[in-house]
């Protein structure tokens, strides 16, 4: 049957509250989003009416716990949305371990966004849209396993409690949210990403493109003693009753997410190469068996693949309906209008083989800041988005142009950018391997 689906365009603000040791650095504070209202009608003269929005960020909104909660700044965001017309996609954490009081590997982690939900569905019942937590499987490895980001583990066992953690809270939140609003949708997010290599590594490229499935695995029924991590688990140590615990929390067949969302990005796909001698020593690594290169795999010849190659990945994997939740590039006003024609145009591609594709999200319109450190550092680096910043106010630039007249069809770009972007092209290789 042909998809009558057309794909929407939505946009986003980019919304991490991440922590490194004590510090917390929010990106809605960095924009000056915090205090500019006003950015709202900006976004709203897009002609964007379904927008990610940092409203309800749990660090934000309850640093001292819900019963201390302050309401105020959310209070005065979701009306206004509501007065423009914007419905808002919601999420509680993103990228972040929660407030002081708990973290990605407290036990009590999952009961206690339970309950920062209740108290939100409690205040904004008609709320609808909703990613609980962003990039499940992305900030379990970078909070647990690389250690970038508070609580600054590196090990396999908190890794797997991390992103056991994460889903679980997850299902209690849907679920607290549903018990209000049985209408909600669940919205979800993870960079899915594909990883190669050169054959003495494939075995490594191989555990990492599965592992990239394991949150959304995990919500889709399919975590069992059969499953990959279950395996992994067991091998760093996780007590087999632990797992059959978590194995009955995620047996249910209604905690699948509603829309699959996929987060693309140029850098998102890696090369792995044990011929460590010809790239920079800064890029070397290893996994305790052996020592290897890990790099974009746009920096060498084997390049990337598209997004209507993912997309047609985690449809032919779930059958759900999926949408882009992110696409940002940090470079030129040009080039990110080239990035975001191929993900738009290969959005459709996907539409038009018979994927049900929801929408293409334009990410971070105000920008973002010091995602070059991974925000492991406060230096102020500032990336444009839709929106430049760089004056201390919103300005457009011909990219906002661009967004504007998509948003008014909402089908084709009204005509194509002369050239292929850097990805594309032979001067991107930097590794001649």
């Amino acid at each position: 049957m042909e998809n009558k689906v057309v794909p929407s365009l939505w946009g986003g603000i980019e919304s991490t509250v991440n922590r490194v040791g004590d510090l917390f650095y929010d990106q809605t504070v960095k924009s000056g989003h915090q205090e500019r209202i006003e950015d709202l009608e900006a976004i709203a003269d897009l002609g964007i009416k379904t927008l990610r929005y940092p409203a309800l960020i749990w660090e934000r909104v309850a640093p001292d716990g819900v019963e201390r909660a302050d309401w105020r700044w959310p209070d005065q965001r979701l009306k206004r949305l509501r007065e423009l017309g914007i419905k808002p996609i919601v999420g509680f954490l993103h990228h972040g371990s929660g407030p002081r009081y708990t973290s990605l590997i407290d036990p009590d982690f999952p009961l206690k966004l339970e309950a920062y939900a209740k108290a939100v569905m409690g205040r904004y019942p008609d709320l609808e849209l909703f990613t609980p937590i962003n990039e499940m499987m992305t900030t379990a490895r970078f909070s647990a396993l690389y250690g970038h980001w508070y609580p600054h583990q590196q090990n396999g066992l908190d890794f797997m409690r991390a992103l056991f953690n994460q889903c679980h809270a997850t299902v209690l939140a849907m679920d607290a949210v549903r018990d209000v609003n049985s209408a909600a949708k669940f919205v979800s997010t993870e960079d899915v990403g594909k990883t190669y290599a050169t054959p003495k590594l494939q075995y490594q490229a191989d555990f990492d493109n599965d592992r990239r499935w394991w949150s959304y695995d995990i919500l889709c029924g399919r975590f069992n003693m059969h499953h990959p991590a279950w395996h992994f688990a067991v091998y760093i140590g996780m007590d087999t009753s632990e797992l059959k615990k978590y194995e009955a929390i995620f047996a249910r067949d209604d905690i699948a997410p509603d829309i699959m969302g996929v987060n693309y990005y140029v850098t998102g796909e890696r090369w792995l190469d044990h011929r460590v001698d010809l790239f920079p020593g800064s890029l070397c690594g290893g996994n305790g068996r052996h020592q290897y290169v890990d790099t974009e795999a746009v920096r060498v010849k084997r390049g990337m693949s598209s997004v209507e190659q993912i997309l047609q990945e985690v449809w032919d994997r779930y059958h759900l309906p999926v949408a882009v939740t992110e696409a940002h590039l940090s470079s030129s006003v040009d080039e990110q209008m080239c990035w975001f024609q191929e993900v738009w145009d290969g959005a459709w591609r996907a539409k038009e083989h018979g994927i049900d594709v929801r929408a293409v999200t334009v990410w971070a319109l105000l920008g973002l800041y010091d995602w070059d450190t991974l925000v492991t550092q406060n230096r102020g680096r500032y990336e444009p988005g839709v929106f430049d910043l760089s004056s201390g106010v919103p300005e457009s630039t011909r990219y906002t142009k661009m967004i504007q007249s998509l948003a008014m069809n909402e089908q084709r770009l009204p005509e194509a950018l002369n050239s292929a972007g850097w990805w594309r092209q032979e001067g991107r290789i930097l590794y001649e391997v």
